[in-house]
């Protein structure tokens, strides 16, 4: 038993000892084989290389030679273009040269010519100066005198003629002048101090209903167009609901048309001939309303009497501003300052009184009467018998004059008070209420003109002239007349409108 297990032990270690031995040589026999096929590897890639470094040597020279052969035919297809362009270039050389030649020659002709013409025209001259030497005396007359009467008389022969060829040429360029319009800027004007400008230029009618709208219009616009026309305020029919807004730049002109609207919608009854009534009985109304705010403004004052066309134009100030102050106001509030003042110095009160709420009555007809409101009020006081201390405290106010006692010095002291206190006046607004003023100035500088009132804020002129004295196309020019001297004396912003109106209006009475 014992000697078995000796036995299997002795095979057992006899296998292992011999594996021990047989697997270095197995190893070594394996790296020497992995050698072998590295080296037979690194022979093949060597040769692998050298045979593409045969082949791009090759690849190279191929290409080349393949460029230099398309070099070459780039080289000759360019020379031919060269060739061809320097071919042509000298057929336009020589083109050119001729051409230098005709026009060398033509220079020459017409240099000829010039002279020529120059000759002739001195002599045509020569001719022309004797002839006119000549008329001259035989007329008696000089160039100036002359050119005078020819002028005035083709004016006046050919007046219509020119109106008829401007009617024409207007028709002719309408269409492009349309297509120019909207580079002009129209949408400007008057868009500074709306508010203020709404406050005092505009007025607002309650309608009981927007059916009242078209009846103030009325059939094809007739109503409207003889409201305005006689009032001479501009009425706004816009999408505000039940309002009628009354514009116009002159506060009097404006409270009758507002009086007159507010009469006719009570009423209800609205055409031509209705508001021809109510527009006399509001015109009586404000007046009376005039004389009473006079009265009013005496009672505050303290003034126990002044003539009586005194009072009415001092009623005729509340319906006048001046720098956006009401004159009125202003005039009151000069008194009762001055009064203040004069109780506080010892001057003579009821002088100073009446010098004070008289010192601007001017203004009341300044529109209609050239010259210094102040002048003009010192007129009308000598006018209705007031004594000369008070007159010269109206004219001195402003400095027209030197002033001939303390109260004079008082009644301006006062005045520059009253138009000093912060917010009085707007200088603005009454830049913009003279340009109004210019503007229906100009328009009734013309002949033939019956009315004439700026609308629209001063974006339109209506002028309505005698029918029977102008015509459609006389009404033309007058249009375009008026519209160049507007530009000629008046700096405004935007486009200003001329709309000129003739209406003849035929009456028969049936009995």
């Amino acid at each position: 038993m014992l000697l078995a297990v000796a036995i299997t032990v002795s095979l057992i270690l006899g296998s292992i000892i011999g594996l021990l031995i047989a697997l270095p040589l197995a190893r070594k026999k394996a790296d020497r084989k992995i050698r072998e096929e590295l080296k037979l590897a690194k022979q093949d890639a060597e040769t692998i290389r050298e045979r593409a470094k045969e082949e791009v040597e090759h690849l190279k020279k191929k290409t080349i030679i393949e460029g230099r052969e398309e070099l070459h035919r780039l080289r000759e297809e360019q020379e031919k273009e060269l060739k061809k362009e320097r071919e042509e270039m000298k057929q336009w050389e020589e083109r050119l040269s001729r051409k230098e030649d005709n026009v060398d020659r033509k220079e020459s002709n017409l240099e000829t010519k010039l002279k020529e013409v120059e000759k002739e025209k001195e002599e045509a001259e020569k001719i022309r100066q004797a002839a006119e030497k000549k008329i001259y005396e035989l007329s008696e007359l000089t160039p100036e005198q002359a050119k005078r009467i020819i002028l005035e008389r083709a004016e006046k022969k050919y007046e219509y003629e020119v109106a008829q060829r401007y009617k024409q040429i207007k028709e002719e360029f309408e269409e492009e002048a349309d297509k120019h319009a909207k580079w002009i800027l129209v949408n400007t004007i008057q868009r500074y101090a709306a508010d203020t400008t709404g406050d005092i230029t505009v007025s607002t009618v309650s309608l009981p209903s927007d059916e009242m709208k078209g009846r103030v219009i009325g059939r094809e616009g007739r109503n409207i167009r003889a409201f305005e026309k006689l009032t001479g305020a501009d009425l706004i029919i816009d999408d505000t609901p039940e309002v009628v807004v009354v514009s116009c730049f002159n506060s009097l002109r404006r409270a009758i048309a507002t009086r007159a609207l507010e009469t006719l919608v009570e009423d209800g009854r609205i055409h031509p001939t209705r508001i021809e009534e109510i527009y006399e009985k509001a015109k009586k109304e404000i007046y009376m309303e005039i004389k009473e705010a006079g009265q009013d403004a005496l009672m505050q004052v303290g003034i126990p009497s002044m003539h009586p066309e005194l009072v009415k134009l001092i009623g005729r100030l509340k319906f006048r501003t001046s720098y956006g102050q009401n004159v009125l106001k202003h005039s009151i509030e000069v008194a009762q300052i001055a009064t203040l003042m004069a109780s506080e110095l010892g001057l003579n009160i009821e002088r100073v009184k009446r010098g004070a709420i008289l010192h601007d009555i001017g203004k009341a007809v300044d529109h209609e009467i050239e010259g210094s409101h102040a002048v003009i009020g010192g007129d009308l006081a000598r006018r209705y018998n007031e004594k000369e201390d008070v007159i010269n405290m109206i004219q001195h106010h402003h400095g027209d004059v030197e002033p001939r006692s303390p109260e004079a010095v008082l009644v301006a002291a006062a005045d520059a008070v009253s138009a000093a206190r912060p917010g009085a006046r707007r200088e603005s607004l009454e830049m913009y209420i003279k340009r109004l003023e210019n503007l229906e100035n100009i328009a009734n500088s013309f002949s033939h003109v019956e009315k004439a009132y700026a609308i629209q804020a001063g974006r339109e002129i209506r002028i309505m002239v005698e029918p029977d004295k102008v015509d459609d196309i006389l009404a033309d020019k007058l249009a375009a007349d008026v519209s160049g001297k507007i530009e000629e004396q008046l700096e405004y912003p935007g486009v200003i409108k001329v709309t000129v109106i003739r209406e003849k209006r035929s009456v028969a009475y049936a009995k």
